[in-house]
């Protein structure tokens, strides 16, 4: 049976009000068995912990987003603090930077992007990023901050194998989304065929950036079978060597039995 990890959905958000036992139940089907449900902002955060509670196969990531980053204050901080010690958050984030959409300075986002990777670090948590039109300065923040011993994630990474390969030295793992099933997503789909294997994760971003043969409609953490099967292509080996792979990498970096 394949037991494929989600490491990154939003089920957390509106689209999915009401629907949450159907998409559990059809990402069963296609054999994604794990979701690490990722919260952004206070009422996300709030609702995935919610999950987490209810079904035994959801977990939570827990963070601050760089979109957000202007209403992170201390407040903010330790209301975070206080949730990072419930027995399903298996890591710290979506945290990093985005320059794409711009709502708060680069010096805003900066800092409140070191702040939660100490954060992280302080409570022997991995970190999860997110970087939108800003590869080079994550790149930065990250070296210098140093990356703890439990490691984190590239989240929905999108750059080189040369990009990719500078962040695993740091000690960072690269999530492969849908988007590396994209026709034009030759550079990614590169860095998905020859990073080393044990440090290649999956996921969706669920219900954003679904995948080929889905691409254009709404994405559904079920789809990370598709990034699965792109993966198995490109490194010409079967789904389930990719799926126990990556599951069993998750499983190492979140601590999961």
């Amino acid at each position: 049976m394949l037991e494929i990890f989600d490491t990154h959905t939003h089920l957390n958000v509106e689209t999915f009000d009401g629907r949450v036992e159907e998409e559990l139940a059809l990402a069963k089907e296609m054999g994604v068995i794990t979701h690490n449900v990722v919260g952004f902002d206070r009422p996300t955060i709030e609702k995935a912990l919610e999950l987490a509670d209810q079904h035994p196969e959801i977990y939570a990531t827990i963070g601050w987003h760089p979109t957000e980053a202007g209403s992170y204050s201390q407040e903010v901080e330790d209301w975070l603090v206080s949730q990072l010690s419930h027995p399903k958050v298996l890591a710290l984030g979506e945290i990093g930077l985005d320059y794409y959409w711009m709502e708060d300075p680069k010096e805003v986002q900066i800092e409140v992007f070191q702040r939660q990777i100490q954060l992280s670090k302080d409570h022997d948590l991995p970190f999860v990023v997110h970087t939108r039109d800003a590869l080079k300065d994550t790149y930065a923040v990250i070296k210098e901050a140093g990356v703890g011993p439990r490691g984190g994630i590239m989240h929905s990474f999108s750059g080189t194998l040369a990009e990719a390969q500078a962040f695993v030295d740091l000690g960072m793992m690269i999530s492969f989304s849908g988007v590396v099933t994209f026709k034009k997503s030759t550079d990614l789909q590169e860095a998905a065929k020859y990073l080393p294997l044990e440090n290649i994760l999956v996921e969706t971003d669920a219900p954003y950036l679904a995948p080929v043969p889905k691409r254009g409609r709404e994405n559904r953490t079920a789809y990370t079978r598709y990034v699965v099967d792109m993966l198995a292509d490109l490194r010409d080996l079967t789904v389930e060597e990719i799926a126990a792979a990556t599951t069993q990498n998750a499983k190492r970096l979140f601590r999961v039995d």
